[in-house]
């Protein structure tokens, strides 16, 4: 069971991995070991504002939504992540502080699930594992970057055309008040661009 795990539900992890720093064999059966796979339905609350987050998750399908709520209690997306891709509260994850974010699947989804006393224990057991771990936070920082740049320096057309181009997937499996919020505008004006 462990072997079949590992080969179906683990290859694309291991491959994002791969591409960084080649993994052991070890390193893999320490990864399968010190993790699960999940499922969740669409809109599953996987953490709410307040909540300790203490997991972090990898897509192996379907997409989930980072997303935190104004004292008005309007939603602001932060975050829309799919297939291969980390799924994380960062803040509440790193500080061991209760999270201010939501995480909500957007479809019914597939996660290898991590928690942090695990992802910690295989830290300082397989150094090499630290160098990946860095290279994927640069990576998800960067991201982040270029999202907050871009709602400061850019006008909403020009976020939409940046976001249309570099994430067109997410024009196909995202409600438009969703990508809306994300981009910092009201839906109608998303739907104003569009046309």
């Amino acid at each position: 069971m462990l072997q079949e795990n590992f080969s179906e539900n683990y290859q694309n992890l291991f491959s994002v991995f791969n591409a960084i720093y080649p993994l052991s064999e070890e390193l893999k059966m320490a990864i399968v070991r010190n993790s699960h796979i999940a499922q969740f339905k669409k809109k599953t609350t996987l953490l709410s504002a307040g909540e300790s987050s203490n997991t972090i998750y990898f897509i192996i399908s379907g997409a989930a939504r980072v997303y935190y709520l104004d004292n008005e209690g309007k939603q602001t997306n932060t975050w829309f992540l799919f297939e291969n891709e980390l799924l994380i509260s960062v803040y509440g994850f790193f500080t061991g502080q209760p999270s201010f974010e939501y995480i909500e699947t957007i479809e019914d989804t597939t996660l290898i699930a991590v928690k942090k006393e695990k992802l910690d224990e295989i830290y300082l057991q397989f150094l090499e594992f630290n160098f990946i771990g860095r290279k994927l936070t640069e990576y998800y920082y960067i991201r982040n970057e270029i999202q907050a740049n871009e709602l400061r320096m850019l006008s909403a057309k020009e976020r939409y055309e940046k976001l249309l181009k570099r994430n067109p997937q997410l024009f196909q499996r995202v409600s438009l008040g969703h990508i809306a919020s994300y981009l910092g505008i009201s839906q109608e004006t998303l739907s104003r661009i569009r046309k």
